[in-house]
């Protein structure tokens, strides 16, 4: 009677997730599929052009000057800001994890870059990076006052600012995220391991990172697929310039499809990036896996 009633109550839950699953299936797996099959279509909207072109904008995208530099910018992009993400993060997250007064109302505060939207982020930082009244040279010109830079019209500055502006939108996130894994590990550790005549770095290289590190590497899954998909920054603060120089592998994909509205090409870029981050993801989540499993 009781096995009855249970699979009752299972088929009941079934026939109320269904329809959201349908939906949402539909959702995800629609647009994958019809991005997919337009990928082998030359479709220029302005053009009125709807051909079958096989695979030929996938070679065309390895051709293509505009997109090699997006995607060697990208490449830039994601390895720097992960990289800085990671060691600034939990280097915050170790000062957040401190005994000090008003600790709570700082890691209240730290969170407000990353409330913002990155559109007011990026635009800001556009009037921010400006050389003759904006902040930052303001701020540097307190110690060098001759100090003169564009920095949005040269393109290792530009790159550089923007992977910035990056880092000080999520810094905060990622290191609010480590400092609930560092809450974890129980205070006894530490306690044993300074009668044991341990130092502040050596605990912290063989107890707190060791314990840490798998949170910060599923941390980096997500973390590494938003950059991946990043296009509002760049869009809000150089718009991809000077040239294309800032123009992430996203931002070009948005450009190609809904500013030049060649959907075909757009559509290739998609995929390809859709399988770049796939991969991406399995690689971390088995190195995740064999690690630490």
């Amino acid at each position: 009677m009781h096995t009855k009633r249970s699979l009752n109550r299972l088929w009941i839950a079934w026939i109320l997730v269904i329809p959201v699953l349908l939906v949402r299936g539909f959702t995800i797996i629609y647009p994958i599929f019809e991005t997919f099959r337009i990928s082998f279509y030359d479709v220029r909207l302005l053009r009125g052009i709807n051909e079958f072109v096989g695979i030929q904008n996938y070679i065309d995208v390895f051709q293509d000057p505009k997109v090699l530099t997006s995607l060697k910018f990208t490449v830039i992009f994601v390895v720097a800001s992960m990289a800085l993400h990671i060691i600034l993060g939990v280097a915050l997250a170790l000062i957040l994890n401190m005994k000090f007064m008003a600790k709570k109302f700082l890691r209240t505060i730290v969170l407000i870059p990353w409330a913002m939207p990155m559109v007011v982020i990026g635009m800001a930082a556009k009037w921010g990076f400006n050389n003759d009244y904006g902040l930052v040279n303001n701020f540097i010109r307190l110690f060098i006052p001759n100090f003169e830079l564009s920095w949005l019209i040269h393109t290792n500055t530009a790159r550089a600012a923007v992977v910035a502006m990056d880092i000080w939108k999520d810094l905060p996130f990622f290191a609010i995220l480590v400092l609930a894994a560092l809450q974890f590990i129980p205070e006894e550790i530490y306690e044993a391991a300074r009668v044991d005549g341990a130092g502040a770095i050596q605990a912290f290289f063989k107890i707190t990172l060791p314990l840490i590190m798998k949170s910060i590497l599923v941390l980096s899954i997500p973390f590494t697929m938003w950059r991946l998909a990043s296009f509002d920054i760049v869009y809000a603060m150089t718009s991809g310039g000077p040239g294309d120089d800032t123009s992430l592998i996203a931002y070009r994909i948005t450009t190609e499809a809904f500013t030049n509205l060649n959907l075909g090409y757009g559509s290739t870029l998609a995929i390809i990036l859709f399988f770049v981050m796939v991969i991406l993801s399995l690689i971390n989540i088995f190195i995740v896996n064999k690690k630490f499993n």
